[in-house]
């Protein structure tokens, strides 16, 4: 006679969620500005950076930063870039300014204050100048022989805010605008946000067919789970990208003199 299997013990993922919430907030650098909205100053600058390191798997380094190329390509400097940790280095480290492969980031923000068409805008341009980097592929070996070199995913683009400017936060100019700049995008991998989050007001994503990244649906969360929300759907999109490709550290060096 086989022997019942246990019963679970109960759990609260509901309550372990907003105690997750709490130290996100606290992580961040803010109160419960989600049910008092307003009452913090602007002088207070959310820390985003701090939050992810403190969230993210150490998988993953995030930084504000350069992006660069083995063509002598460089983005304009990143608010946050999340970036492979294990496999790709800091190619260098200048003062207080970081330079990272192109090869190694999963995904780049801009942070503001406002999410409103300037700042949409202007994020979405400045993610643009690292999405239009060369990325090199390798074949990477393993105990049975050789992995083929995997395609370059498109990199996650998004903007972290404090609230949006839009009334409502998420409602049709809001959409228009994140069309509007698909719209710009002959392939779907170098224009276009993703996801993102002003922390008063709700956090959003863009779910995109998979092969063209176009044709896609926009949903974004309530006020009181913003962040939460915001960072499942980040571990979701990161989940998705998978491995960053193996770097061809020879492309890097041709572009050294005396050193072929």
């Amino acid at each position: 006679m086989s022997a019942e299997a246990p019963t679970p013990h109960p759990f609260d993922l509901t309550a372990a969620f907003f105690k997750r919430q709490e130290k996100l907030r606290n992580d961040l650098g803010i109160g419960d500005i989600a049910s008092h909205p307003g009452t913090k100053g602007d002088d207070t600058e959310l820390n985003w950076l701090h939050m992810l390191e403190e969230f993210l798997p150490r998988r993953y380094g995030v930084s504000q930063a350069f992006v660069v190329d083995a063509n002598g390509g460089q983005s304009e400097q990143i608010d946050l870039v999340i970036h492979d940790r294990h496999f790709s280095p800091l190619l260098f480290e200048v003062g207080n300014a970081c330079f990272i492969p192109a090869e190694s980031v999963y995904a780049a923000f801009e942070v503001k204050q406002d999410l409103d068409k300037g700042n949409v805008d202007y994020a979405a341009a400045k993610i643009a100048t690292v999405r239009s980097l060369h990325r090199t592929t390798a074949p990477v070996p393993h105990a049975g022989g050789m992995y083929d070199p995997i395609a370059p995913r498109r990199i996650i683009g998004g903007v972290l805010t404090r609230r949006s400017s839009w009334s409502p936060p998420f409602g049709e100019a809001f959409e228009t605008c994140l069309r509007d700049l698909d719209a710009k995008d002959p392939d779907g991998f170098m224009w276009g946000l993703d996801i993102g989050c002003a922390v008063e007001h709700g956090g959003f994503t863009v779910t995109r067919t998979k092969d063209t990244h176009f044709g896609f649906d926009i949903e974004h969360s309530e006020a009181n789970v913003a962040l939460i929300y915001f960072v499942m759907r980040l571990l979701r999109q990161l989940q998705a990208v998978g491995s960053a490709p193996a770097i061809d550290y020879d492309a890097y060096l041709r572009s050294v003199p005396g050193t072929s």
